[in-house]
This record gives structure tokens, C-alpha cells and sequence, in this order.
């Protein structure tokens, strides 16, 4: 059987001799050495039909802060209903959200404010305390749990849907009397809008419902769904205004600027430089970065965020800043700095914060470490940075405002191929442009190449955000926790409670009954395997197993019901739980013989156990990952107290991968951890051994 899984194991894994990494620590000698495209040196130049749009630049008149008319209407309408609110990047949703929130506390009673992200979760919890008291704010994220009795909890949209399960269990209602879910567009996230979507239906209706989102294209059907299964009215309250202005710009590579567009159409301007052969010039493949800075600066159009394809192009962007920046700010920039430093002393040697310090510029992507990212955010959000290079996904649900937004490519990596960009996609990236009481006109530059096609720029810009799709799907953790509390047949209204089966098309029926099948699918193999009983109900092993809120509860279960875990040693219990959670795209390859004994004895041991389950799940049609034998590595020397940059740099994996690795281990720790009851031992050993990875630079003061 460890030939089979093996097989399974190191089927796309490659020696390192053709390693191939997907997002290097290094960006490779030929981008920049061999890249000899003859390049003028940008004249910074702006057409004249600019000067009035320039003249605009500059601070708003401080004025009393006056709620706008969609703000008050969703404080009056959360206070006796749901509420829907679509509302530019900017605009003041949050504070609908804490008016709410202040009215709810008032009265005595609770609220649950649920966000996508862990940061995002830290940071409201950090500012809800500064307006609440610290003392009437929790938060709960997996890693953090503070204050967790409080009247206003903070955290992730995960955790609040677990609290759901358990009060189902228990046949109790959440004790809360407001629900806020911040980004509510990540109901049509591929891989993360089942969670969204189980929150909507499980709520009690008691609960009011606040959503908050800037891209939703279908705000009235998600609102008519909610009150069917609801029960209740759910108010829409929609914003099209921008806070702050957007005005198109396009930049040529001679260092001319002019507008974009001329009413809807491309400008007349950006015509003629195509006509003059400019969309078929061989451009170079390294952006002149420096010079492209230099002609925002010369404009007064930073701070910039320059959106690109990769970690890799954000990184190799970075290094090509040349030029110092001129300003004033020295003092307090330092100043925060040493703050900074002083609760996180790991940074100090962080290979880009030269780049940081000489240039005012920084790359912000998912390969860093997390507090590092932190301290770029806190950074652009005080104005002591020119220029950050992103990918897309930062402008998702992070407060990352910018006066200019620079956009070099008009499709985005999905994860498995290059596809167009969406408008959803495009108004969250063009949402970070101009900042609310300090611009009175924020910018979009565009700068041609080879991946830009100017016309789909250009029919995107005055499209509404796509309509959101129910992704709700049956797996394993879900219909084990739907069992906890439901028969067989209530999960069925459940489904034809869905999002899913509301949407009006002749297929909804099919759609509810697919779901209804896969769930019987789901339910027969848990029968098969013993988790289930012929009446449809949790058995004992059911019932704990169903606590394992993991992406794969079953095999971890076979681990704990098999006993193959080690016993005695928290440090190799973390290493063999890391594999089961690890990003199945990675390519890294570990030679066994670098791996030490004791871990490949028991890692072949794990793999023996799971196997024949594996088997027999790829048998019934269900997927099976790999499960990487470098993870188990990576966690093992981390556990043992290896320093952070060695086993980066030993398996060439970037920080932000290892960060996540440890973070999403921790998590599943955590879960077993929770068997305290049913397992004592394992679940006391699994508590250990999250504190022996949760340390710096994974955990951090700032965070």
C-alpha cells in the first residue's frame, strides 16, 4: 500500500535538479540581465487636456462628517430587518456597521462581526476595541482567541459558521442578536463561498443579518432568496457613487500621458498611438518600473499601487526602484519603523526592507511573511510609501487605499489558466484609487504590453459587477455536521433552501437534486466506513469525527482511529498532520535520505494506514490529494527549532508559503485538539504541538 500512495504522493514532484518553483525567493539572474530590449528614457509629459483634471489634485476641505443618505438608510433598516448594502470601496460601509453594532450594545444585547481573512479580523478587533472598549470586544480566528465571552466578537466567517454547527447540535440558538458578514461577495468565492452560504441558511431569523459588500451584481435576487428562506424582509440599499472621483489615464512608454476615454469610447489619443503601430511594437518584458514612478511623481500622482501577474513580477518589480524619493518625512517614517521593529525584532533582517528604506517602495503579495504585509498596509495607510507592487487578490478586503492605481495587464491567473479580467475583479483593483478625506480625485494609469488589450479595459469600466453564484457543495466535514443536528430528510429542505435552487431557471430542480444525490453519495460510503448508521445517524465515531472540521476529517479520523499517530512527541505529531492540509500546487522535492529516520518511519506508517481508505474513496468517485512528504519535512524542523530562514531556504519555499503551512497545521491541531473528551491523549499532544509552531514570525505583537 506505500507504493500505491507514494505513487499518489510524488506523482508531480520533480528532482531537484528540474525544480521548478512557482513563486522563487530569488528572482532568477536572465529577468533582468538578459532582458535587452533597447529602451528610451520616459519624458514625463502630460497633454494638455489634463490641466484641469490635475488642477483637481490635491486634500478635500475638512468638513463636519455628515452621513450620506444610503448610510441612514441602512441604520434604520438593520434596526427591524436584514440589510443588503453594495457600496463603493470607501464609501462608509463600516460605519453602518459599527452604528449598528453601538445600537445592539446599548440595548444589552450581542454581535458577531465575521470577516474573510485573519488580518482583516485582527484589524477590526484592534480598531472595534479603540471605539467599544477592549473589554466588550473578543476575537476568534483560529489563532487568536481573546475575550471570547464578550458582547461583540470578532472573526472569521469559518468560525462563526462552526458556532452554528454546534448550536445545532445542542439544540440551542446563537446567543446574538446582530450578525455582520464584511465582503459579502465571497458568497460566489469557488473555493470559499459554501461557508457564506451555510451561514445564510443556518441563522437563526431572529438574528438580523448585515451584508456588506462593493461588487455584487445581483444585490435584489441575493436579498429575495434570503427572505424566502428567512422568513423576514431584507432591505437592498445600493451606492454607485464613488467616494472620490476615477479618471482613466494613459500612459505611453515615451512618458506621454492623456486620458483614456472620451465618453465611453476609447480616447481619440489612445487611437492614434495604436494606429501608429504602438499594439504591435515588441515591448520589453521587464516594465520600466523606475522611470513609471518618476512620471507619477512628476505628475503628483502617488501614491501608487501597481497591480501584476505574479509574486515573481512583484518582487522583480521591487528591484528595479533606483531612484530616491524626495521628501520630508524621514523623522517619522524611522519613528515608525522602530516601533514597528520593536514588536517584531524578525524583520529587522528582511531581505527587502533595504528596498523599503532607500525607495519607499514595497511588493505585498501571499509569498511574504504575514506581518510583514502588515506593516506595508500600516505604511501606504500613512502615507510614508510611494509605490506597492501587488498581485490582484490584495484588492480584495483589505483597507489598501492609493491615489493611483497603475495596470499593466487586462486578464488575471485563476489559479489554473489566464482568463479576462471580470468587472468584479476590476472595480475591487480600481477601488483602492483616491482616499476618502485626503484626495478629491483618484487615478487609473494604464500602461500597454503585451497582455493588455485596451478595449476590454475599456468595456469593463462602466460594467456592474457580475451576478454571484451559490457554490454550495456537499463534503465530508459538512455532511457530518449536518447529521450532528438534522435527519437525512430535514438536510434535504436544506438544500432546497440554497441559493442554488432560489435562482429562477428551468434547471433549479435538477440543481437540488444533484445536490441531494451527491449527499446520498456522501451518506452511503459514511455508512460503509462506519460513521453513519442504516437509519442515517451519527455513530460514536460519527459524532467525534464530525468535530474535525478539516478538508479531510476522514483520513485524519482513520490516523486517530487506527492509532498511527506518534504518541509522546508533539514536534512529529505536527510534522504528520501538515501533509493533510498542504497546498497541493506546490512543487518541492525532498530526497528521503535528507529526511530524518524517525519521521519517514512514521510518515510511511501514516501513508500504510490511510491508504486502503484512499483506495476505496478514489473508488467511489471522491478525490483524493496528494499528500507531500516535504510538508511533514518543513514542519518537523520548524517544531524542532530550526531558524526560519534555513528551512525556507532548504526547501526554496517562500515565507508566506511556509507561514500558511504553519498556520493551516495549527488549525488542524486545533481541531483535534478538541477530542479532549473522546481522546485525551491525542488531543492533549496535538495542544502541544500548536505551540511548538506558533511562534515568530507566524504569530507576531502586531497581529
Amino acid at each position: 500500500m506505500v507504493e500505491y500512495f507514494m505513487t499518489q504522493i510524488e506523482k508531480n514532484h520533480k528532482p531537484r535538479g528540474g525544480f521548478k518553483s512557482r513563486r522563487p525567493l530569488r528572482r532568477r539572474r536572465s529577468a533582468h540581465e538578459t532582458d535587452k530590449t533597447p529602451r528610451r528614457k520616459m519624458k514625463p509629459e502630460a497633454d494638455g487636456e489634463l490641466n484641469p483634471v490635475f488642477a483637481k489634485i490635491g486634500k478635500p476641505d475638512t468638513k463636519p462628517f455628515k452621513p450620506d443618505t444610503f448610510q441612514l438608510e441602512a441604520i434604520e433598516a438593520i434596526a427591524h430587518s436584514d440589510c443588503l448594502v453594495t457600496a463603493p470601496t470607501g464609501a462608509g460601509k463600516t460605519w453602518i456597521a459599527e452604528k449598528a453594532i453601538a445600537r445592539v450594545l446599548e440595548q444589552g444585547g450581542r454581535c458577531w462581526y465575521a470577516s474573510p481573512l485573519k488580518a482583516l479580523s485582527n484589524s477590526k478587533w484592534i480598531e472595534f476595541g479603540g471605539i467599544f472598549g477592549e473589554e466588550r470586544v473578543g476575537i476568534l480566528t483560529g489563532d487568536t482567541k481573546e475575550n471570547a465571552d464578550a458582547p461583540l466578537i470578532v472573526g472569521t466567517t469559518e468560525i462563526l459558521r462552526n458556532q452554528l454547527y454546534d448550536s445545532m447540535h445542542r439544540g440551542e440558538m446563537l446567543d446574538c442578536d446582530l450578525v455582520v458578514l464584511d465582503e459579502a461577495h465571497f458568497l460566489g468565492d469557488q473555493d470559499r463561498g459554501v461557508v457564506w452560504e451555510e451561514v445564510m441558511i443556518y441563522l437563526p431569523a431572529r438574528v438580523n443579518l448585515l451584508l456588506l459588500s462593493a461588487t455584487i451584481g445581483n444585490a435584489d435576487e441575493i436579498a429575495g432568496w434570503l427572505q424566502s428562506i428567512r422568513n423576514k424582509h431584507c432591505a437592498v440599499v445600493e451606492e454607485t457613487r464613488r467616494p472620490v472621483d476615477l479618471y482613466p489615464l494613459f500612459l505611453q512608454p515615451s512618458g506621454r500621458m492623456t486620458p483614456f476615454l472620451k465618453g465611453r469610447s476609447l480616447h481619440n489619443k489612445v487611437i492614434s498611438w495604436m494606429e501608429r503601430g504602438g499594439t504591435t511594437k515588441r515591448f520589453s518584458r521587464l516594465h520600466p518600473i523606475d522611470e513609471i514612478i518618476g512620471v507619477l511623481r512628476d505628475m503628483n500622482l502617488l501614491p501608487a499601487i501597481f497591480f501584476l501577474k505574479s509574486r515573481d513580477e512583484c518582487d522583480t518589480a521591487l528591484s528595479l526602484c533606483r531612484t530616491p524619493p524626495r521628501r520630508n518625512d524621514v523623522h517619522e517614517f524611522e519613528e515608525e519603523l522602530d516601533e514597528f521593529f520593536a514588536a517584531n525584532p524578525f524583520l529587522k533582517e528582511h531581505r527587502q526592507l533595504a528596498a523599503l528604506q532607500q525607495f519607499r517602495c514595497a511588493s505585498h503579495h501571499a509569498g511574504q511573511l504575514p506581518a510583514w504585509k502588515f506593516l506595508v498596509e500600516q505604511m501606504m495607510r500613512k502615507g510614508l510609501l510611494e509605490a506597492v507592487f501587488a498581485t490582484s487578490t490584495m484588492a480584495a478586503g483589505v483597507n489598501f487605499p492609493a491615489r493611483t492605481v497603475v495596470l499593466f495587464n487586462s486578464d488575471r491567473f485563476n489559479g489554473h489558466e489566464f482568463v479576462p479580467l471580470q468587472a468584479t475583479e476590476f472595480h475591487q483593483m480600481t477601488g483602492r484609487a483616491g482616499r476618502r478625506g485626503l484626495d478629491r480625485i483618484g487615478f487609473m494609469v494604464v500602461y500597454p504590453g503585451k497582455f493588455m488589450d485596451l478595449f476590454h479595459l475599456r468595456s469593463i469600466l462602466a460594467r456592474k459587477p457580475e451576478k454571484i453564484e451559490s457554490k454550495l457543495r456537499n463534503d465530508f466535514s459538512m455532511v457530518l455536521n449536518l447529521l450532528l443536528s438534522h435527519g437525512p430528510e430535514e438536510i434535504r429542505t436544506i438544500f432546497e433552501a440554497s441559493f442554488a435552487d432560489y435562482r429562477p431557471t428551468k434547471k433549479k430542480a435538477a440543481r437540488s437534486g444533484n445536490l441531494w444525490k451527491e449527499f446520498l453519495r456522501y451518506l452511503a460510503f459514511l455508512e460503509q466506513e462506519g460513521y453513519v448508521d442504516e437509519k442515517g445517524r451519527l455513530t460514536e465515531s460519527g459524532l467525534w469525527a464530525s468535530r474535525l472540521r478539516l478538508d479531510q476529517p476522514l483520513l485524519v479520523a482513520e490516523c486517530i482511529r487506527q492509532k498511527v499517530f506518534p504518541t509522546g512527541d508533539a514536534a512529529l505529531l505536527a510534522a504528520l498532520v501538515a501533509p493533510f492540509v498542504s497546498d497541493r500546487s506546490q512543487d518541492v522535492y525532498v530526497r528521503k535520505r535528507e529526511v530524518p529516520r524517525k519521521l519517514l518511519t512514521t510518515y510511511y506508517d501514516v501513508m500504510n494506514t490511510i491508504g486502503p481508505l484512499a483506495r476505496r474513496m478514489e473508488d467511489e468517485g471522491f478525490e483524493v490529494p496528494s499528500f507531500p512528504l516535504w510538508a511533514s519535512l518543513a514542519i518537523y524542523d520548524w517544531a524542532l527549532g530550526y531558524d526560519w530562514t534555513l528551512v525556507t531556504t532548504a526547501l526554496r519555499i517562500a515565507d508566506g508559503d511556509l507561514a500558511m503551512l504553519v498556520s493551516r497545521t495549527a488549525d488542524n491541531l486545533r481541531q483535534i485538539a478538541s477530542l479532549r473528551d473522546t481522546h485525551p491523549e491525542i488531543a492533549a499532544l496535538a495542544e502541544e504541538a500548536r505551540g511548538f509552531i506558533m511562534r515568530e514570525p507566524v504569530v507576531s505583537e502586531s497581529l
